[in-house]
């Protein structure tokens, strides 16, 4: 999934940039970008409030490959795995991907609603895709997640942080989890919530 050399990662990411017409609060220039069409406007113009992190790995356990990007994109082969011919029909995305060597892939613009929660409730508000931000982890309940996806993910969160004001609230990350109890376990119980505050903390100087 991320083996283009740093130099195209790069271009593709200004040339993105670039068609987003300067929109630079939407875009993570540490990410490539692939687009996804899993995606549409926010209502009523809401801006991001709450952060949801995911795990995914395609096929289950295994990772590496362009799998997951190629179910975000509407591309997933459903021969190439018994597993794929559940999911290949999905239409799902997220906003941002980071993979276990730490690099990123966005998907969705953060101004746009990616597909990513499903049936959700935070705080007692429904359809939680409405006003979130999606990060998929490349993981599994299973195995521990990499010193870059943790660095990865403090820097994505600072970033957003930094032009999303209300997600620096106290309760303003989330596991899918949390939000759809019952039905998703992800990011499991390997994902260390714990360093993930204490690295935010860190960066914040606080």
């Amino acid at each position: 999934m991320h083996g283009f050399p740093e130099a195209t990662r790069r271009a593709r990411t200004r040339e993105a940039m670039g068609a987003a017409a300067g929109a630079d609060a939407l875009w993570w220039p540490d990410a490539s970008i692939c687009p996804s069409p899993n995606q549409d406007a926010r209502p009523n113009g809401l801006e991001p409030e709450l952060i949801v992190i995911h795990a995914i790995s395609l096929p289950p356990g295994q990772f590496g490959g362009r799998f997951i990007e190629q179910l975000f994109t509407n591309r997933l082969d459903p021969l190439e795995h018994p597993f794929f011919e559940e999911i290949a029909d999905l239409r799902v995305s997220a906003h941002v991907l980071i993979g276990r060597d730490g690099l990123a892939t966005q998907f969705v613009s953060f101004d746009r609603r990616a597909w990513h929660a499903g049936a959700s409730c935070w705080n007692g508000r429904e359809r939680c895709n409405d006003f979130s931000i999606g990060i998929e982890l490349e993981g599994c309940d299973e195995r521990a997640f990499t010193d870059e996806q943790y660095s990865a993910l403090v820097r994505l969160i600072r970033w957003l942080r930094g032009r999303f004001p209300r997600l620096a609230a106290e309760d303003a990350i989330a596991g899918h989890s949390d939000i759809a109890p019952g039905r998703k376990t992800d990011p499991g119980p390997h994902f260390n919530w714990h360093r993930l505050w204490a690295g935010l903390a860190e960066e914040s100087g606080t």
